[in-house]
């Protein structure tokens, strides 16, 4: 695809909305590429968004990242849907085709790319048909579809509420059968963890500002992946657990960093790349605002 000429308006859609650093990454990539356009914040108040949403095509804009907490009232206003984010119930990027809003979600697409990036022989992993993945949130949900549709022959999913890893377990079983996750409390980590080649934590545990992830990291098989989608701090606990005993190791910057290619490539016909120099600007950024 050729860059279009005329310039085009997109952004990132939220309430609030000043934390969002899509605004710094696509900001980025407009200079690096040269291009007319721009992309801003915007703030939507929730009692707006549906009508907002409806009338989408009077906004100016010719896509857009939508963020919390709006993702599902977005997906209601599409015209298409691509299949994964009709099985998510959400959306976190549109774009228009004509007069047809197009919606899906690119935040397990971000998480395989960045899963290649960092550990590229994951998959070579004797046990590496099985997975342990922690949380039952949005992103557990983008992440476990993405696995699954990657060939992932077992997910273990694990919650501090069991019920909701339950629910989540039942809704990708009625999609990709029911032999392929179970769901369970935290405390079955330990039971689990040597049998799995890959272990994702989806919560906001580990966080700054939150409480940390307390798991037995010693219980993984050896030379087992460790991702972690939490990106301030950068190294979590978890992953300097894991660097300690020699796991290859997943941050969650990039994540965020290769969640917002497809979006990119939507609007303004460039497909973009993460680069150093863009995480250099990402992380210099989180560490003036820590």
């Amino acid at each position: 695809m050729t860059p279009p000429s005329s310039p085009r308006k997109a952004g990132v859609i939220g309430w609030p909305i000043g934390h969002s650093r899509s605004p710094l990454i696509h900001g980025h990539w407009i200079a690096t590429y040269g291009l007319e356009a721009s992309y801003e914040p915007i703030a939507l108040d929730p009692k707006d968004a549906p009508a907002w949403f409806k009338r989408f095509h009077h906004q100016g804009l010719i896509g857009a990242n939508v963020t919390i907490p709006h993702k599902e009232t977005a997906l209601a206003a599409c015209d298409h849907l691509e299949p994964h984010a009709e099985r998510l119930g959400s959306v976190n990027t549109l774009w228009v085709e004509g007069k047809t809003l197009c919606g899906t979600s690119t935040d397990g697409q971000g998480f395989m790319a960045n899963l290649a990036d960092h550990a590229p022989t994951w998959r070579e992993h004797p046990n590496a048909r099985q997975a342990l993945v922690l949380g039952a949130g949005g992103a557990a949900r983008a992440i476990v579809d993405a696995l699954l549709v990657d060939g992932i022959e077992h997910i273990i999913l694990l919650n501090r509420t069991a019920e909701r890893a339950d629910q989540l377990a039942h809704h990708f079983g009625q999609h990709f059968g029911k032999d392929r996750i179970t769901a369970g409390p935290f405390d079955q980590f330990e039971n689990n963890a040597r049998s799995c080649g890959l272990l994702v934590n989806t919560t906001a545990l580990g966080m700054s500002g939150q409480p940390a992830l307390n798991v037995p990291v010693a219980s993984l098989a050896d030379g087992a992946t460790i991702a972690d989608i939490v990106y301030a701090p950068l190294e979590t606990d978890l992953l300097k657990q894991g660097r300690e005993r020699e796991h290859p190791v997943v941050e969650g910057l990039g994540m965020l960093l290769h969640q917002a290619v497809p979006g990119f490539h939507h609007w303004f016909g460039v497909k973009p790349t993460v680069t150093s120099d863009l995480r250099q600007i990402v992380v210099d950024d989180l560490q003036t605002k820590s």
